[in-house]
């Protein structure tokens, strides 16, 4: 059956993935993600086998994570996990509520467990940079996103967090203008980002 994974704005980071698919009762392994651009977000398409019942416990479990309640969400997670390994969506979205408790080891382990299921998954990466840049490792963070945004250029969430790494943590000015300007251009809306690239721009002395 298909999966199709919804990714939204920064902001919205922890709700990033939803499921909208037809239960089966058999596991398989997924097929590479494609991604899409849509308004607002984008949408990334697997095939995948599921468990019955996989769908309303995978809703089940955002709706905790939307009203904060992360310890339950993240137990119904944990069985979806269990029950149907393959699902990609389950494991990102399971490292993003573990992130948004602080458990970054536990967090950082899902989203391998995703990237190894799915290694052409460009939310998975851009997620898993995250965790290794709040957990300090720098140098892993790059590589994450640079391995999103070699899968798909266009996935500017992983352009931004990459330009924000390399301005805030590696001092990398260079880097840091050059993916902010990509990024600017394909969100030229984000006012944020246009006042980042214009300080860049005094500071490398452009």
């Amino acid at each position: 059956m298909s999966v199709r994974h919804t990714t939204r704005p920064m902001a919205a980071a922890l709700l990033a993935l939803a499921l909208f698919a037809s239960a089966c009762t058999t596991s398989g392994i997924s097929a590479p993600a494609r991604v899409e651009k849509q308004p607002g977000g984008f949408t990334i398409e697997e095939q995948v086998r599921v468990g019955l019942g996989a769908r309303s416990d995978f809703d089940e479990a955002l709706g905790l994570l939307r009203e904060e309640r992360y310890d339950e969400g993240i137990a119904l997670l944990e069985e979806l996990v269990a029950s149907s390994p393959e699902l990609t969506a389950a494991h990102i979205n399971l490292g993003i509520a573990y992130r948004a408790t602080d458990e970054f080891e536990k967090a950082q382990a899902s989203l391998e467990r995703a990237v190894a299921l799915n290694p052409k998954h460009p939310a998975a990466y851009n997620e898993l940079g995250i965790v290794h840049r709040r957990r300090g490792q720098f140098a892993q963070a790059r590589a994450a996103y640079e391995e999103a945004l070699d899968l798909y250029p266009e996935y500017h969430y992983a352009r931004r967090n990459l330009a924000i790494l390399c301005d805030l943590f590696l001092s990398d000015l260079s880097c840091a203008l050059e993916h902010y300007e990509i990024y600017t251009e394909a969100v030229p809306d984000d006012a944020q980002a246009a006042i980042w690239v214009a300080d860049l721009r005094n500071r490398v002395g452009n």
